[in-house]
């Protein structure tokens, strides 16, 4: 999720910082449904001044995760799960729009780029199936995988050269990158097959840059963005709906 835990902030303005860090509680889990906090327990939490989580918690409750239940109090909405819902189908758009606006707009150069990044995955790839199967630990190789995996996202994100569509879905994350490693890694540690059905899909979106096929780059990164947020979510506040993409 575009946020950080209640453990701490760290960037944009205040009232973001503090959207982000209630936002991320309630979809994790951190805050219950029905649980009441207060503007000023979450300032404290937070470390910053009553202000701010003001007004982060007004544009929460327009998003339909807190429900005021006095001047200064607010509940977790024992309907959260359909707000996350919201949240998650919003955020796999926007991933989508971003590959189609990457297929116009990636140079050569940033295609390269991107092949280079899967060529330095799928080595760290090897060396984590033959490490697994010698029983030695793959922490910290999994760790380099994962992190060249969303350097992979991020050169694409630059391919799209749209910023305020990029800003946009950085706002609307279901999961911060720390909260995604760390539930990624979890997954893995339970499966160690866990995501490779869709890794292939990282070398058919290259080539669909390439071709400059913008329908079919959206195509491919909805049905992965869906399918993962859907993993993550499994077990969280909420889950992907279903719908059609």
């Amino acid at each position: 999720m575009a946020g950080e835990r209640l453990t701490g902030l760290t960037s944009d303005t205040l009232s973001d910082r503090a959207y982000r860090a209630i936002r991320a509680a309630v979809t994790t889990g951190e805050l219950r449904p029905g649980q009441k906090v207060t503007e000023r327990g979450l300032a404290e939490r937070l470390s910053v001044s009553p202000t701010p989580v003001r007004e982060a918690i007004r544009r929460l409750e327009q998003d339909g995760l807190l429900e005021r239940t006095g001047p200064r109090t607010v509940k977790v909405a024992e309907v959260a799960n359909a707000a996350v819902q919201d949240l998650a189908e919003v955020e796999v758009a926007l991933r989508g729009m971003v590959a189609r606006f990457a297929a116009r707009h990636a140079t050569e150069e940033q295609l390269d780029r991107l092949d280079a990044i899967l060529d330095d995955a799928d080595d760290l790839l090897i060396v984590i199936q033959q490490r697994h199967q010698a029983g030695e630990d793959i922490s910290r190789q999994l760790g380099r995988l994962l992190d060249t995996m969303q350097r992979f996202n991020e050169v694409v994100e630059s391919c799209a050269g749209n910023p305020v569509l990029v800003r946009l879905l950085d706002q609307t994350r279901v999961f911060s990158w720390a909260e995604r490693r760390t539930k990624l890694i979890d997954r893995i540690n339970q499966d160690e097959t866990f995501g490779l059905d869709r890794y292939s899909s990282h070398r058919a979106l290259v080539r669909a840059l390439r071709a400059r096929d913008s329908a079919a780059a959206e195509a491919l990164v909805i049905e992965d963005a869906r399918g993962g947020l859907g993993d993550l979510l499994a077990g969280a506040p909420a889950a992907v709906p279903a719908a059609q993409h």
